[in-house]
């Protein structure tokens, strides 16, 4: 599973087309909350960061993502912004069969803590049995 939500996030990096610093990570499972834990029910979830890209450009980026995601079969079920105190935007958005969700987050340079412009983009799995 960690393999098909990394296949996802390339797909995600693709259609963004950034040419800019991407954090590596990989993905990582961890226990779906909502299960009993001999139950051996998880999620993969493959975070990831685009930076020292214009702030425009990213923003021009998130909405060729807007436009390009419902061509392939996902639906946005959040365009909007988030709950922090930037209000920054924020897109959610489910595969077809919702075997996928993907958040994505773009937020603006803060001198605060020296953070630079940032679009945080974190695809997951849905809950899926191990055995």
């Amino acid at each position: 599973m960690e393999r098909s939500v990394e296949k996802t996030s390339s797909r995600i990096l693709e259609i963004l087309a950034l040419k800019g610093k991407v954090t590596e990570s990989g993905a990582m499972t961890s226990r779906c909350s909502d299960h009993e834990l001999d139950e051996e029910v998880y999620r993969a979830r493959h975070p990831w960061s685009i930076y020292q890209v214009p702030f425009a450009d990213m923003q021009k980026a998130v909405d060729r993502l807007r436009a390009e995601l419902p061509k392939e079969g996902w639906e946005i079920v959040k365009d909007g912004v988030d709950g922090s105190a930037g209000k920054s935007p924020q897109i959610i958005a489910e595969s077809k069969g919702a075997e996928f969700a993907i958040d994505v987050r773009l937020y603006k340079a803060s001198e605060v803590g020296n953070a630079p412009d940032l679009l945080k983009v974190s695809v997951e799995s849905a809950c899926y049995r191990a055995k």
